[in-house]
């Protein structure tokens, strides 16, 4: 495993699903699915929130010919379980140290991502729990931000659970369902990058009206 990884820099695997998700394959089999897990519980409120995971279950539904000793019931079981697990840290560590987990100057954990996520949070309430599933980095800070806002814990795992299912559910069945079409399992790392940068959109968005409105303040 170790000699395969070095065959390639670690930003090669972080932004090519398709290579990371053949190398686990060839080197791990089955095990490849705890491997995808460890990524979503990472991803989803552990403070790292650069990994890729929408396309990285998108894939792996995509292959689940390919590992057919893991069916997919278990494989959205073990990914769902993740899923909940690393939101549930992420509210923990709101709830224990709050605030002074970002600083100023800080280049994930920095308040400016902890104030769009606040007011992500503010927005849409325990829905946002859902919805920044669907957001790469908002879905890391959220659960945070509702350990520090001190959420009501039973409100929070609800949520959570319902997020997480429609999450891992809905990128699992997408990859599973076109799998099967030559175009897309042969370009399963043009399709990551896509779903990517569909995520991504709405906060693009959001910071352009923000820095429109700026400038017009300042005017």
């Amino acid at each position: 495993m170790v000699a395969a990884l070095q065959t390639a820099g670690i930003f090669d695997y972080l932004t090519d699903p398709n290579l990371l998700l053949n190398t686990l394959l060839a080197q791990l089999g089955g095990w490849m699915v705890v491997a995808v897990a460890l990524i979503v519980f990472i991803e989803s409120g552990v403070l790292f929130p650069v990994l890729p995971g929408d396309s990285m279950i998108f894939a792996l539904g995509i292959l689940h010919n390919r590992i057919p000793s893991v069916p997919e019931w278990l494989t959205f079981l073990v990914l769902f379980v993740a899923a909940i697990s690393g939101n549930l840290v992420g509210y923990w560590l709101g709830r224990k140290y709050g605030r002074r987990l970002f600083k100023d100057d800080a280049r994930y954990l920095s308040t400016e991502n902890m104030h769009k996520s606040e007011d992500f949070f503010r927005r849409y309430g325990g829905v946002a729990l859902v919805l920044a599933r669907f957001v790469p980095f908002v879905r890391t800070f959220v659960p945070i931000i509702a350990g520090i806002g001190k959420q009501h814990f039973r409100t929070f795992l609800i949520w959570n659970m319902i997020g997480a299912a429609l999450w891992i559910g809905a990128f699992m069945v997408a990859g599973v369902l076109l799998g099967d079409i030559p175009l897309v399992a042969n370009n399963v790392e043009l399709i990551a990058i896509a779903i990517v940068a569909i995520s991504v959109l709405p906060m693009v968005i959001s910071f352009i009206k923000a820095r429109a409105t700026k400038k017009t303040a300042d005017k």
